[in-house]
């Protein structure tokens, strides 16, 4: 892995090289190894690397890397599992090295760009100069594992791997979208195409964009989708379909395996992220099982007893024998991330988990270099609880007058959710296993939220909606938010179906992957995501719902797979989330941080929010009244990232004045 970064157009063509220099220098981090710029004067490109050293350590993979007959110049960041199977398939190649970029550079020459982006199995952002065109092309991965950022500022084009490289660009505007500050309060991130600043936008998933260059000015063309996942779920709906739940089983075992044997490629140091949740310890299984000594597995743990599943992740390591390590982390030791965040996200980002997230990755970075994790098992295989509370709740909800719904909506939210949990907690042994869940009360108040819904589309926007944005920021000239309904090429799927595949196309790529990838970069860490092989992808959506959610269950085929590693009883418990006390610590240590990133007269003077609201729902927190975690949590990290973004400003200013 690693980082890339470039423009287009030279203002000065005195300080150019000086410029790709200082943006490379911002993403060190993705890439310690070493650095590289290449420039072409007459046609005005920068193309920047920083290499973070995986496959063929030698020179030989160094970057910025021309093809072999001249043509192409590229700055790749990422690895294409499949790419030594790709180089079978070329006749009469005198390879230089063993690198995956010299692999692509290659078959784009011999196939074209499309085709070979659609032969590549893994993660990756890349740029790539065509000297004979005259054209940039810029290009993601198929769900989005590695993140690109792109736009025009001053007629120059910018790109880069995170926006701390856009941002060392002198012609680098930096005014802040009053829309995106929308999206991030409504659901924690900004999704793709958007950014925190106006004309900077993240390329899609699964696309490719050109940009045509003439004497230092561009033209940026469409971008071109070169894979859909409606086309895997058309293909699982149409043509493929597994109804036999042993061979379902058998074949799920064979495709995951594969895929971590792929992903288990590696020059450097190798281990994985084990949480002691299904999807991790699926994982961490089949690596032991291609390993011949044990796998170092890594894992944190709170004291907090309700956040903690460090023993669980323990007791599966010892089962499957890996060379395990554990931290426990203090309350203090968690706190002083936070500082970090904006640093880290470059723009307003609010899921709680990127603490441990950063926690458990700067652990296992003092042990090896690549990481494997367990992310997207959830999305298909239907993970997430609210998949089931969505479609039960709007199975009883449409059946139900509109008028009783609103009175038992106002009735349920009379009361304080910290009395409903007091009254949950009291009676949790005369309840169902299914109700042991944390912070019921605040479960229940978010659904007498939706009870009056006029559809499932409707309900699932308000399950994973916060704030209501048109009450909070000020100044918003649209009412943005993620579309709820599928565009009109998907084939008609169930409801629950329709819900994994927004989060596939949306929470994926934009919260779970980028809460990864800036955690561990942060560090120098790679993390590889086995779950998005191609080929898993496409065999999850040959499987019916019925093999994925079964009488209740949760990723039930997945689970089946488990049953053959691990014991049951080490797994059967109900899902945690990685999470941290927010809802504490607001209200004890990070109560005067809080307070003075929430302040009124300060809300106020910048503008962005309504402070008398906020300045109520802070109270209501601190009373116990309410547990406001989540949208407090919104509000803090923009309002942190914002004396960040402040700093930055200034201190450019004063530069580009000296």
């Amino acid at each position: 892995m690693c980082g890339i970064a470039g423009f287009i157009g030279f203002r000065d063509n005195n300080h150019h090289d000086r410029i790709a220099k200082c943006m490379g220098a911002a993403i060190h981090h993705r890439g310690p190894d070493s650095s590289g710029v290449w420039i072409e004067d007459k046609n005005q490109v920068a193309l920047v690397h920083q290499r973070l050293s995986i496959l063929d350590l030698s020179d030989a993979g160094h970057q910025p890397m021309i093809s072999k007959q001249g043509r192409f110049v590229v700055v790749f960041n990422g690895e294409i599992y499949n790419h030594l199977e790709i180089r079978k398939r070329l006749n009469n190649f005198d390879w230089i090295g063993t690198s995956d970029t010299e692999t692509l550079l290659s078959v784009v020459e011999e196939w074209g760009l499309e085709k070979a982006l659609q032969q590549f199995e893994g993660m990756f952002a890349f740029a790539l100069w065509d000297k004979k065109k005259k054209t940039l092309t810029i290009a993601r991965d198929r769900v989005g594992e590695k993140p690109l950022y792109y736009g025009v500022h001053n007629q120059i084009f910018l790109f880069g791997s995170e926006l701390k490289a856009l941002m060392k660009h002198p012609e680098f505007i930096g005014d802040i979208d009053r829309n995106s500050i929308s999206l991030q309060m409504q659901y924690s991130y900004i999704p793709a195409p958007y950014s925190i600043y106006k004309g900077i936008k993240k390329l899609m998933p699964g696309s490719y964009i050109e940009i045509s260059v003439s004497h230092g000015s561009c033209e940026i063309g469409v971008v071109k989708e070169y894979w859909k996942l409606a086309d895997d779920i058309k293909k699982g709906l149409e043509l493929e379909r597994i109804d036999n739940e042993i061979v379902a089983i058998q074949s799920l075992d064979k495709v995951l395996s594969a895929s971590i044997k792929d992903q288990m490629i590696s020059d450097v140091p190798i281990g994985a992220f084990l949480s002691g949740g299904i999807d991790s310890s699926v994982v961490v299984s089949m690596m032991q099982k291609e390993s011949m000594k044990p796998v170092k597995t890594f894992s944190i743990g709170f004291h907090e007893k309700e956040y903690n599943e460090a023993h669980y992740a323990k007791d599966i390591a010892q089962h499957l024998g890996t060379d395990h390590t554990e931290l426990y982390v203090t309350p203090e030791q968690a706190m002083e991330v936070i500082p970090k965040i904006p640093e880290i996200y470059d723009e307003p980002f609010s899921d709680s988990s990127q603490i441990p997230t950063y926690l458990v990755s700067e652990l296992t970075k003092r042990h090896v270099t690549v990481s494997l994790s367990g992310d997207a098992g959830d999305e298909l295989f239907g993970g997430y609880n609210r998949y089931l509370l969505a479609n039960s709740t709007w199975n009883k909800i449409n059946k139900i007058p509109n008028l009783v719904r609103k009175f038992s909506s106002k009735s349920i939210l009379s009361i304080p959710p910290e009395r409903l949990n007091q009254m949950f907690n009291a009676a949790k042994l005369l309840l169902p296993k299914k109700w042991d869940a944390l912070n019921l009360g605040d479960k229940l108040h978010k659904g007498a939220a939706i009870l009056n819904c006029n559809s499932q589309e409707e309900l699932y926007q308000k399950l994973i909606s916060h704030w209501d944005p048109s009450l909070l920021v000020i100044d918003i000239n649209k009412q943005d938010a993620l579309c709820m309904d599928l565009p009109g090429d998907y084939p008609e799927i169930s409801h629950v179906e329709k819900m994994m595949a927004l989060d596939t196309l949306t929470y994926l790529p934009d919260d779970i992957l980028v809460k990864v990838d800036r955690a561990a970069m942060a560090v120098s860490l790679e993390t590889r995501v086995p779950f998005l092989n191609p080929k898993v992808i496409e065999f999850a959506w040959r499987l019916p719902i019925s093999m994925k959610i079964k009488n209740g269950e949760t990723k039930w085929v997945l689970k089946q797979v488990l049953n053959d590693y691990v014991p049951k009883e080490l797994i059967d418990r109900p899902k945690m989330g990685f999470g941290v006390p927010i809802d504490r610590w607001l209200r004890g240590p990070l109560k005067s941080w809080a307070e003075s990133l929430l302040d009124e007269s300060k809300l106020k003077q910048e503008g962005y929010f309504h402070s008398s609201l906020v300045r109520r729902i802070w109270l209501e927190h601190l009373s116990g009244k309410r547990n406001w975690q989540y949208h407090l949590w919104d509000v803090l990290m923009f309002q942190l990232w914002l004396n960040n973004h402040k700093e930055f400003m200034s201190h450019r200013r004063d530069c580009i004045k000296t």
